[in-house]
């Protein structure tokens, strides 16, 4: 079987080839709940480059997720670059890329052949739907991304230092600033890491001021995800592993006379407090009550010390990120794929939202500006009351949402305190303070945002 498309992008050939050729070119083409790559820092279209992937949502074990592996067999390097399957749940993949000049701009045509496993052949038009999907995905990165780095292409690259880059934010973010040309210095807990990595423990408070120099900014979004039941020990880990290490990078930028020039900090919208209804919300407000927005009170003014010393800083202050990957709507999918979908809360409650593409672009935005400081809100231009965020997933998945979720079932999983400041949400942030920073969202429609991530 055969399939072939082709898409225009309005980008020169070489800018294209260039995207194409950098490390996270792969990441970025690749839908998070798709697929993870063995190694997201690997890059290049060099032939004999072997590229390995597991198949299915990071969520699952490894165990049960097929490892495919592609080697680049062929290439031009003037634009035409071929990858066949080594190993994988294909009988037969091959995958021809032409990046051809056409009249300004770039016509990407690909040109996939591949057999099912005979005991899969009848599911062959299903699977023929699912790979023109994904290439109609490829196109849309491919096209947000490149438009995303035209609006940089003045500046000079910059060395990124992120911490989190591992994590479902982390990953996209530090491949997008890799196919714009940045340099990435991924900061990891380890004690061994590669020359272009930087070793740090905030448990520990080890990090070594020297380790940062010729960094010029730092994106620290590590912390502990808050998607769990609040035990004491988890509120305590959750609320160390922002606290604590915020400090610490803070307090080691404030002390360096010639380290990085801005730190861009994760927050959340969690500290407004989990419901304000007929509110609309915007970075002057001085917060709520509830565990969330207490967390978020101390996590911010544990990065004060490095805007007191000079530095530039940003508190990204994210909403609801939405992923097929993880998150809120992950478990969600389930439920609505079975016919049994419906609303998390109260009909008119209001849900600030985000997709996980624009995310990681308010990030790099937050990162590459030179005037952006202090709290500004990473959602979309339009949130949505919960009763019409369930009718649009519901129409994108060509299911019904009249199911509302008993509250007990959040309860159950969370807890009650969890399930409430998590959950049981009412929320109308707004995005203004962003847009006038000169940011504009790829996905300010909530339909739109979804129909790109779940390739409907």
């Amino acid at each position: 079987m055969r399939i072939e498309t082709a898409h225009r992008v309005a980008h020169p050939q070489a800018d294209v080839l260039d995207w194409y050729d950098r490390p996270g070119a792969l990441i970025r083409l690749t839908p998070p709940g798709l697929a993870t790559a063995d190694d997201p820092a690997a890059g290049g279209l060099r032939t004999g480059r072997l590229v390995g992937a597991r198949i299915g949502p990071p969520a699952l074990p490894d165990l049960v997720r097929p490892h495919w592996i592609l080697r680049h067999v062929d290439g031009d390097g003037a634009g035409r670059f071929v990858d066949q399957q080594v190993h994988g749940p294909w009988s037969f993949w091959r995958h021809e890329h032409e990046i051809a000049a056409e009249g300004g701009g770039t016509v990407v045509h690909d040109r996939i052949d591949l057999e099912l496993p005979r005991r899969l052949e009848r599911l062959a038009p299903l699977a023929a739907a699912q790979v023109h999907r994904l290439l109609a995905f490829r196109h849309r990165q491919l096209r947000d991304d490149l438009a995303f780095h035209a609006r940089w292409a003045h500046l000079p690259r910059r060395t990124i230092a992120i911490t989190g880059s591992s994590g479902m934010i982390g990953t996209q973010l530090a491949a997008l600033l890799e196919t714009g040309g940045h340099t990435v210095r991924r900061m990891l807990r380890e004690q061994e890491v590669r020359p272009s990595e930087i070793s740090w423990d905030p448990r520990d408070g080890h990090l070594d001021p020297a380790d940062l120099e010729g960094v010029d900014v730092v994106i620290n979004l590590a912390g502990r995800s808050i998607g769990t039941r609040w035990t004491a020990e988890a509120r305590r880990e959750i609320r160390s592993s922002r606290v604590a290490g915020t400090t610490l990078i803070a307090r080691t930028l404030a002390r360096m006379s010639s380290g990085p020039s801005a730190l861009v900090q994760a927050s959340a919208v969690g500290l407004y407090g989990p419901r304000r209804p007929g509110e609309l919300l915007t970075e002057a407000d001085p917060g709520g009550e509830g565990f969330l927005a207490d967390l978020v009170r101390d996590w911010e003014g544990a990065a004060r010390s490095a805007g007191a010393a000079g530095l530039r800083l940003a508190h990204v202050r994210t909403g609801i990120v939405l992923s097929d990957a993880g998150g809120s709507l992950l478990p969600q999918l389930p439920l609505y794929l079975a016919g049994m979908g419906g609303r998390l809360t109260d009909a008119a409650a209001m849900t600030s939202w985000i997709t996980l593409d624009d995310m990681v672009r308010i990030y790099a935005h937050a990162a590459l500006s030179a005037d952006l400081e202090g709290p500004v809100n990473g959602v979309a231009p339009r949130p949505v009351s919960a009763g019409e965020f369930a009718r649009t997933l519901g129409r994108v998945l060509h299911r019904p949402a009249r199911i509302p979720v008993p509250g007990i079932g959040p309860r159950l999983v969370l807890g009650a305190e969890a399930a409430d400041e998590l959950i049981r949400t009412d929320q109308d942030v707004s995005d203004a303070r962003l847009a006038a920073s000169g940011f504009r969202a790829a996905h300010g429609e909530l339909e739109d945002g979804l129909r790109h991530l779940l390739r409907r």
